[in-house]
């Protein structure tokens, strides 16, 4: 029940924080499933691009769309370009070893958030 409880609260907080501040849910969902879970890196990164196989930002997209705060196009030439960087990219990852995977990530995390932290 717990490990329920664990995945529905992170759900609805990553899904808070892609609608609120537009970022991707993977920030919040791998870390909160390696630590909270015991999930591997590997198992994490595949289990958050699982849950985006449903137009989980549809109905978020369509609010940003309605104030008229979506470039279609550019949308469109975002996910062509997302859908061949991520299967060539998953390609690489799963092969690699997970302690790459996890320092990579977390060079990713740290890069961001002092990027945002010290935006004017």
């Amino acid at each position: 029940m717990q490990y329920i409880i664990i995945l529905i609260i992170t759900g609805l907080l990553a899904g808070g924080m892609s609608g609120f501040l537009g970022i991707g849910g993977g920030i919040i969902v791998i870390p909160a499933l390696v630590y909270l879970l015991d999930f591997s890196q590997k198992q994490a990164q595949g289990t958050s691009l699982a849950m985006l196989l449903p137009p989980i930002g549809l109905l978020a997209a369509y609010n940003y769309y309605k104030a008229g705060l979506v470039d279609v196009k550019a949308a469109i030439i975002l996910i062509i370009a997302f859908i061949i960087g991520s299967y060539f990219s998953s390609m690489i990852a799963v092969n690699l070893p997970e302690n790459i995977i996890k320092k990579v990530f977390g060079v990713f995390l740290l890069f961001y958030a002092f990027k945002l932290f010290f935006e004017k």
